[in-house]
């Protein structure tokens, strides 16, 4: 047997396999992990500043969202939900957590004077309720500027330094000196006196806790150089859970609604945010003051909706079969027209009917109608007239859009086979392509009434929900739809019932809802019939 042979008859070894560093591949990962540390490094911080809140159910909720994308984008055998998960997120987070959260407040007595919570309440009232010690000694004090914005650094009745800022009571720190007075610290920026001239407002307005005790009172400066301490004449019992008025002796306890009060009824605002349970929406539909507003602002609501959508694919409709005839010249020129209405931003829109509307010096009045005197925006029916004549204006050209479409879509051997039956333009309109465009239609009719349902920037920019309903406690108006009542009751006004205002939205989420789920189903019979 010759070397040969046996060299053949060998087993051959496999090739030593070279790593090789290939940047189309190693470029991705790197950026993958740069993206996935970049999200837990914002999430860690979004998850800290929520737990030192309190919010811990959002705390919870965070860590399981960022745990999930972590365990998906490091997986090999989860592609398809590597594309999923952003759509996902965004839902989460700008639908299901929004609808959540207005449930949430929708149960609460949140509104002007119940914003805060039980201690920040306390420490409002007792710092609203200061006073300067009499015949107090001034302290030394340096404003400074550190984390938490603006800070005094005080020099205590023993010499030694304090620093403190509105958030964080007066702690002990190691200090320069000049003289007696403590001038810098490590940590925070020493303003000279030119600076604190251009912040002196924010400066004299500053109250810096002395302890973590809200009796203790807090140090105030009125130039800036000195300190003074200010004791609230409230006091608060943590024990008994009550506030002490120590000139008068009144004592103000927690009535179980959010607010001190004593026992003749006087109340001591701000108050705190409670779970108050169905009593927003039981104001709603018992408290006759809200009730016979809301039920014409429902009513009116429903109305409009109706009515634009119904007005708008009228003429849609209308125009699309004029502007549809193979024999008119000029078609694209006019279909250019009809849809300019729709180019033109809806907002400056509104804006120039609202003008044009004006009783002394509107187009409408002074030009069309001959110097007429028509409150358009006053008269509550002609308000509403004039809401429905912008809204058909600023509808109709998306309908013409619509509806020119769906009717090109007819095949034209169906209309020819009914003309040659001997059935009329009309019956052909009737029997057939109204039918036919109806089923294509139909979604966007839902659609457009679901819009208009919530048509707040028609309302607003050209009535403002006006004119005023007398008599309401709520600010509501005769051309008020439900989402502008909304607005309204959250936004304007002395009191700004943010509870009230979350209830009212349920009822338009539910009200919409089923009045889709309704129109859908109807949709479907109607497809399933043809």
């Amino acid at each position: 047997m010759t070397n040969t042979n046996v060299a053949e008859r060998a087993p051959k070894r496999a090739p030593r396999k070279r790593l090789r560093f290939d940047s189309f591949r190693i470029g991705p990962l790197v950026l993958k992990i740069a993206l996935l540390a970049s999200f837990n490094a914002i999430m860690a911080f979004l998850i800290f500043v929520l737990a030192t809140q309190g919010s811990w159910g959002i705390v919870v909720g965070a860590v399981a969202l960022a745990i999930a994308i972590d365990v998906i984008y490091l997986s090999k055998r989860m592609l398809p939900a590597k594309y999923i998960t952003p759509g996902l997120v965004f839902l989460l987070i700008f639908q299901v957590f929004v609808i959540m959260y207005t449930f949430y407040i929708a149960f609460t007595n949140y509104s002007t004077g119940h914003i805060l919570d039980k201690d920040q309440a306390i420490q409002s009232l007792l710092s609203q309720n200061q006073a300067r010690v009499p015949d107090s000694v001034s302290y030394p004090l340096t404003v400074v500027d550190g984390p938490n914005g603006l800070g005094f650094l005080v020099t205590g009745p023993e010499g030694q330094a304090l620093v403190g800022d509105a958030e964080t009571p007066l702690a002990p720190v190691e200090a320069t000196f000049d003289g007696d007075k403590a001038v810098a610290t490590d940590g925070y920026t020493t303003l000279k006196f030119a600076d604190v001239l251009q912040v002196q407002d924010a400066v004299f307005t500053l109250v810096v806790p002395v302890s973590e005790d809200p009796n203790d009172g807090s140090v105030r400066t009125l130039d800036g150089s000195s300190g003074y301490q200010y004791v609230s004449n409230l006091v608060y019992d943590e024990t008994a859970d009550t506030l002490t008025n120590t000139t008068t002796d009144v004592v103000y306890y927690d009535d179980g609604n959010g607010v001190f009060e004593e026992q003749d009824g006087a109340e001591l605002l701000p108050g705190w945010t409670i779970n108050i349970g169905l009593q927003n929406f039981e104001r709603a539909f018992t408290d006759s003051s809200i009730r016979g507003p809301l039920v014409s602002v429902m009513i009116w609501t429903f109305v409009f909706a109706t009515l634009s959508m119904l007005f708008t694919f009228a003429l849609g409709l209308f125009m699309a079969i004029m502007f549809n005839h193979p024999r008119m010249r000029g078609l694209k020129v006019y279909r250019i027209i009809m849809v300019l209405p729709y180019a033109f931003p809806a907002f400056l829109a509104a804006m120039v009917w609202s003008g044009m509307y004006s009783t002394s010096f509107g187009f409408i009045n002074r030009v069309l109608l001959n110097g007429a005197d028509i409150p358009w925006l006053t008269d509550p029916t002609l308000a509403k007239v004039a809401v429905l004549i912008v809204n058909l204006w600023l509808g109709f050209p998306y309908m013409f859009l619509v509806t020119l479409g769906a009717l090109q879509s007819i095949p034209e051997e169906i209309q020819e086979a009914a003309r040659t039956d001997g059935a009329s333009p009309w019956q052909v309109f009737r029997q057939i392509k109204l039918p036919l465009l109806l089923v294509s239609v139909a979604p966007v009719l839902i659609a457009t009434f679901a819009f208009n349902f919530n048509n707040f920037n028609v309302i607003y920019l050209v009535t403002g929900g006006g004119p005023r309903i007398s008599g309401a406690d709520i600010p509501v108006g005769h051309t008020d739809i439900l989402i502008s009542l909304v607005y309204k009751v959250a936004f304007t006004g002395q009191q700004r019932d943010y509870g009230l205002a979350s209830a009212f939205s349920i009822i338009i989420f539910v009200v919409v809802a089923t009045i889709s789920i309704i129109s859908f189903r109807k949709t479907k019979t109607l497809e399933d019939i043809n």
